[in-house]
């Protein structure tokens, strides 16, 4: 006669695990108020003040003060503000402010607390894709490309000519007498446009599939009086280029693609034979079991099932997803035809891996 495993179940187990669900889903919902906080200012606004009422706060905020006031209490209980009950008033320690203000420059973890009510926005149609399959396209997501402009200047445009540019040495100095560089998937623009200023003697195009960015960055462009800079709307798996570019850049772009082989192959073909292709793209591993204690592991594989993965299904594509990882990236690299491929980390970026590749 067969016996039936009896299976023990752990109540204390059960509690804890319990309280830690309960505890991130408090920590979603103070994500969003901690995103409110930075696009409002109120972060900034607190860093100026000394200990002040909520009328004070909000005053010099110029917002609504019943609405600091609520905002302020979740604050105070997530640990964030500090709160003195006899004087009622409301203190930003120094110590959190490092991580919250836009004067922390690449340090602002504020900025990330924006992806939760973007990607929440999109939340019906993801589930329908669950059931259905498809994807999600690029339209349907409000403010992401406005956040990622964020993103990218915290983790790019901060450290471009102190830490990125020289991962390729004498790279400054040729931009600086003069050569061609092609930016695929270019966004708004931010980064071709500092580019730009800083080597007048150099060309730039910036190609993006989306219209909105497009157009912002030709707006910066012109309010830069940048004359050297050119940005193209364009399906980068269907571009093919008359030109050779002496560097090709992709910051953050290739893993989105509906077809990243046919990008690739693409940047290696509209390269010169002695040119360079910069690429940042995430740092992770196309192995689970080796992102299980990445520090941004959950929130990257949330944005990919939410944005990347979806936004390169609903082109028909390979939905390859944010954590394609560093090993299949430096695999399609090759696969491309480029033989040379050096892989960086930054101190400042724990999300990035920074590919230098040559022919």
């Amino acid at each position: 006669m067969e016996t039936k495993e009896v299976i023990q179940f752990d109540k204390r187990k059960a509690d804890q695990f319990a309280d830690e669900i309960f505890q991130i889903i408090n920590g979603g919902t103070l994500s969003l108020m901690i995103s409110i906080g930075h696009r409002t200012g109120l972060f900034d606004t607190m860093k100026e003040l000394k200990p002040a009422g909520f009328e004070t706060i909000a005053a010099k905020a110029n917002l609504h003060p019943r609405y600091v006031k609520e905002w302020l209490g979740a604050m105070v209980t997530g640990g964030i503000v500090e709160y003195d009950e006899l004087s009622n008033t409301y203190h930003l320690p120094s110590e959190h402010a490092a991580s919250l203000t836009r004067s922390a420059g690449a340090n602002n973890i504020g900025v990330f607390s924006q992806y939760i009510s973007v990607l929440g926005g999109v939340e019906d149609d993801i589930i329908k894709c669950f059931y259905e399959g498809g994807g999600v396209p690029y339209e349907k997501f409000h403010r992401f490309h406005d956040v990622m402009a964020e993103d990218s200047g915290q983790s790019v445009l901060s450290s471009i000519f102190d830490h990125i540019l020289p991962l390729v040495p004498g790279l400054s100095g040729k931009l600086e007498l003069g050569i061609s560089v092609l930016d695929i998937g270019c966004g708004s623009g931010r980064a071709v446009n500092m580019l730009a200023e800083a080597f007048p003697k150099s060309t730039f195009l910036g190609l993006d599939l989306c219209e909105d960015p497009v157009l912002k960055a030709r707006k910066e462009a012109e309010e830069k009086g940048n004359i050297n800079t050119w940005f193209e709307i364009m399906d980068l798996t269907t571009y093919s280029s008359d030109s050779k570019y002496d560097l090709i850049t992709a910051f953050d772009v290739i893993h989105d693609q509906a077809r990243p082989d046919k990008v690739l192959k693409m940047v290696y073909e509209a390269l010169k034979d002695d040119g360079i292709f910069l690429m940042q793209d995430i740092d992770g591993s196309s192995q689970l079991s080796e992102n299980k204690n990445h520090p941004m592991g959950s929130m990257l594989y949330s944005i990919s099932t939410m944005h990347c993965m979806t936004v390169s299904l609903a082109q028909g594509g390979m939905g390859l997803g944010t954590m394609w990882g560093v090993d299949t990236a430096e695999k399609m690299v090759r696969e491309a035809g480029f033989n040379h491929v050096e892989i960086h980390r930054l101190k400042h970026d724990v999300q990035n891996a920074y590919f230098v590749i040559r022919k």
